[in-house]
């Protein structure tokens, strides 16, 4: 053998890298639900591998079932399962900011009342403000109930959802 073959093949520590990625690749599709998993289409052996990690309760035996994973993930391309897993990581990111930017004009909503209204159809129109108005100052009604301030407090937010989530309106379509 010459000194040529050797340039050829990977290091061991270029080997020992690729496999941790493979198993630490196999251990987010344990993490993932069963329509996530499905959705990915991934090869018969290895999502029975995966079905049977879930069931392990012996955290030695999970670590074996890991390590097996990560040898059935050294077999298959693995571009397109962490590309599916780097998508859905970026919607669900995207699902997180969108709740957190609701929570905060609901609580701008009920802080501050007509002012946050006044904002909120700037940013949003056309809104519903009257129904707005009085979703919110139920949520801040300190007299009533804690259940009727929570109960309005929620529509609110579903409302808030349904008012940021619909689609913008096209600039020549716009309300005049």
């Amino acid at each position: 053998m010459s000194d040529d073959d050797f340039d050829d093949r990977p290091s061991k520590s270029a080997r020992k890298r690729a496999a941790h990625a493979a198993q630490d690749l196999g251990t987010r599709l344990i993490e993932l639900s069963d329509a996530d998993l499905l959705a990915l289409d991934l090869p018969e052996p290895l999502l029975d591998a995966v079905r049977e990690a879930r069931r392990l309760t012996s955290r030695a035996a999970l670590a074996r079932q890991r390590q097996f994973i990560g040898k059935l993930m050294r077999g298959i391309d693995t571009a397109a399962i962490e590309a599916a897993l780097d998508s859905r990581a970026g919607a669900s990111a995207a699902e997180s900011e969108l709740l957190k930017r609701i929570e905060r004009w609901r609580e701008r909503l009920i802080a501050e009342g007509d002012a946050a209204l006044d904002a909120l159809e700037a940013t949003h129109a056309p809104i519903d403000r009257a129904g707005l108005a009085s979703l919110a100052a139920g949520a801040r009604n300190a007299r009533g109930s804690p259940a009727a301030r929570t109960t309005a407090s929620r529509a609110l937010f579903r409302a808030l959802r349904a008012l940021i989530s619909r689609p913008a309106a096209p600039a020549d379509r716009i309300p005049r």
